[in-house]
């Protein structure tokens, strides 16, 4: 494996291997790019779970004429919160045969509310092939509103298919947005760390390069399997996992001009000692992401395999391309502060003194880090889960607004009605049945199955879509129609609510696990270690969760988010885990290094000194860029970036700086067990040491201050 890591290095970064290199990095590039340049993933939400209730009933609507159709719904209130007169109800009437010709389904109503200061038409919305057909009937529906002003009447189109329609136009231009401000942040992070106008720019443009690579690849595999994930979250972790990745090998890099004259020998040096903390960074996060290829929630599943995806094209770009771009452009890319033989820069020295002081009086970082991540873990009390639909916009929206007057003036449920398929032998039985249930306002029979074999019911519950009660109710309804018929199915929008919710809970229990698992194994891989792993995991783990607490807290007092979005947790636990680690990665596998010259403590502090300023960097990086999802109009996304941009400072500039140091510092050797370091001369070959390097660090400074 080394021979081949040594050919790769010297292939990478020799004068004419440079040059090769890049080329065939560039025309691969372009080839991929023009295979791909079409692909184009349909912006959607994510579909009912076949396998739950509501995708049986989803999957029997071919057996009814129409069953499939959406609902839309037109609600009219008074501006002035007064009852509507006579002339205006009259007038939103006329508007019934434009809103059928808009959806091209039927529409009836208005249908005015107890108090007389709202009404409501209901239009179906025939479901057809083309993804955009309903976005455009949502359309021509507010167009006839729109041109048809009733004075001193607001009115609102809502329902499942306006939700829809809302979210797709929310996004138009998002994506872009999300886009320009993560590069700029990356832009302006490395410019601060490199301190160089010019170096910046080669590893961001490897990286924005490798982006829109894996935008168009994410998008034909998501197409050709049928996959439902958000883009921006891909996009976001390709920038950050990629440029943390360009931070690490640059740093190195420059570390290295600092030691040898020729420029390609030290970046060949630099490249051969962070490809083991590159490749198993890059491991632990693409093997925790394809757990979630056992996900049940199809969003949840499309984005693993989609981010993986994602994030090997990172790797291979830093890897590949990024050496031989900085080979071609010399020792002078790093100007006005160019490196040379003999210079220690200035960060290193401040991080040597934080890790001198950190290992020699560790109990004090350990007990207030701890106490720290266990007071901020506290917020996860008392959590709720799950979002309303009017929760779900981190913005106005017009369906939004038209459920919250249809919530205030008219039965909630009507916006969001189960759908009861049941035998035609059982259909009376089972609507008694619903209709004896606490909350249950209306049951409706709608229509029969093609062959009158099945007996399709509307049922309207007094709870808003996506509450807790509405939850409730699902549940309530289900258990009655199964006791009156085996063969009853609840389902609809407010049932797929229900099993997205349960699904949610089974695949935080199934995959939380497998992450720490795998997260587990790569490290024993990589440190050739027990304890080690097991220490940094479980400090991992409780960031993670101290993040989501903090996330949460903070969600709740800076932006009134009462709930976290059902798929937040699972998302987040599994970035907090993945992505903080790879920060202890880079550190732990650069103390096991340095224990082989200088021992554990010492090593340790050598650690610290060497990658501090890196590893700062890539975690602002890192935070930065997750904490521009809060630009998408979600909430769901804003809260997934609020808690992992949290957690990855945390990580950063707590645990990797006070916590891991001072456990390695508590620990000692003992941390290697079952294996050992065996320690050599300072200036001599040791065991442990990566091939590359020649002369161990001067750890002679460390001795007086570490004891």
């Amino acid at each position: 494996m080394h021979g081949f890591i040594d050919s790769l290095a010297h292939r990478l970064t020799t004068r004419r291997g440079a040059w090769i290199s890049l080329a065939l990095g560039i025309v691969a590039f372009a080839a991929l790019l023009g295979v791909l340049g079409r692909a184009d993933l349909d912006a959607g939400g994510d579909a009912v779970i076949p396998q739950s209730e509501a995708g049986q009933v989803a999957a029997l609507a071919d057996e009814f004429p129409g069953a499939a159709d959406q609902s839309l719904l037109v609600v009219a209130s008074r501006a002035d919160g007064g009852a509507l007169t006579t002339a205006q109800f009259d007038a939103l009437a006329s508007l019934i045969p434009e809103v059928e010709g808009a959806t091209g389904g039927t529409a009836t109503g208005p249908q005015l509310s107890e108090d007389s200061r709202a009404a409501v038409i209901a239009a179906t919305l025939p479901v057809t092939d083309d993804a955009d057909a309903a976005e455009q009937a949502v359309h021509d529906v507010r167009t006839v509103t729109s041109e048809n002003p009733i004075p001193g009447v607001d009115v609102k189109v809502t329902g499942g298919a306006a939700f829809g329609a809302d979210i797709a136009a929310a996004f138009d231009g998002a994506d872009f947005t999300l886009l320009l401000v993560t590069i700029g942040i990356v832009a302006l992070l490395l410019i601060a760390t490199y301190r160089s106008p010019v170096l910046w720019l080669v590893p961001l443009i490897v990286v924005a390069l490798a982006d829109q690579l894996a935008t168009k690849a994410t998008a034909a595999l998501g197409t050709a399997l049928e996959l439902h994930f958000d883009t921006g979250i891909v996009s976001v972790l390709v920038f950050g996992a990629g440029a943390n990745y360009a931070l690490l090998l640059v740093s190195r890099y420059r570390e290295e001009l600092a030691q040898v004259d020729d420029h390609r020998a030290a970046l060949a040096r630099a490249w051969r000692a962070s490809v083991p903390a590159i490749a198993a960074s890059n491991a632990t996060v693409v093997l925790s992401l394809l757990t979630l290829l056992l996900a049940v929630v199809p969003g949840t599943r499309g984005l693993g395999i989609a981010s993986a995806v994602g994030l090997l094209i990172a790797l291979a770009a830093v890897l590949l391309v990024l050496p031989p771009a900085l080979a071609v452009c010399g020792r002078g890319i790093f100007w006005p502060v160019i490196p040379r033989p003999g210079q220690e820069p200035r960060r290193v020295g401040a991080w040597r003194g934080v890790g001198a002081r950190v290992v020699a009086r560790p109990l004090l970082p350990v007990g207030a880090g701890l106490v720290l991540l266990g007071v901020l873990a506290t917020g996860i009390v008392g959590v709720q889960l799950g979002l309303t639909q009017s929760e779900r916009f981190r913005v106005p929206s017009e369906s939004a607004a038209g459920l919250d007057v249809l919530v205030e003036h008219f039965t909630p449920g009507e916006a969001e009605p189960m759908i009861v398929i049941v035998d035609a032998d059982d259909a009376d039985a089972v609507a008694d049945a619903i209709d004896a249930v606490a909350g249950v306002e209306r049951v409706t029979p709608v229509e029969e199955s093609s062959d009158s074999s099945l007996h399709k019911l509307l049922v309207v519950g007094d709870a808003e879509p996506g509450s807790p009660e509405s939850l409730q109710l699902v549940r309530d309804v289900r258990d009655a129609a199964h006791e009156a018929s085996a063969s009853a199915l609840v389902g609809g929008p407010a049932g797929a609510a229900l099993d997205v919710r349960e699904a949610s809970v089974r695949d935080f229990l199934l995959i939380a696990p497998l992450v720490l698992a795998t997260t587990l194994i790569v490290l024993m891989a990589l440190l050739r270690a027990l304890v080690a792993p097991l220490v940094l995991l479980a400090v991992n783990t409780l960031s993670a969760v101290a993040a989501i607490g903090a996330g949460a807290w903070l969600g709740r007092t800076l932006f009134g988010w009462t709930a976290l979005d059902l798929q937040v947790p699972l998302l987040a636990f599994l970035f907090l885990v993945a992505l903080g680690v790879d920060y202890t990665i880079f550190l732990v596998h650069r103390a096991r290094v340095e224990a082989g010259a200088a021992g554990t403590r010492p090593g340790m502090v050598n650690a610290v000194a060497a990658t501090g300023g890196v590893i700062t960097s890539a975690g602002l990086v890192l935070a930065g860029v997750f904490a521009a999802l809060g630009l998408l109009p979600l909430v769901t996304l804003g809260q997934l970036g609020l808690i992992v941009g949290v957690g990855v400072l945390v990580d950063t500039l707590v645990v990797r700086t006070l916590v891991v140091p001072a456990l390695f510092s508590l620990i000692g050797d003992r941390m290697w067990w079952p294996g050992r370091i065996r320690r050599q001369a300072a200036t001599g070959d040791r065991e442990d040491r990566d091939p590359e390097e020649g002369v161990a660090p001067d750890v002679s400074a460390l001795r007086e201050p570490v004891g």
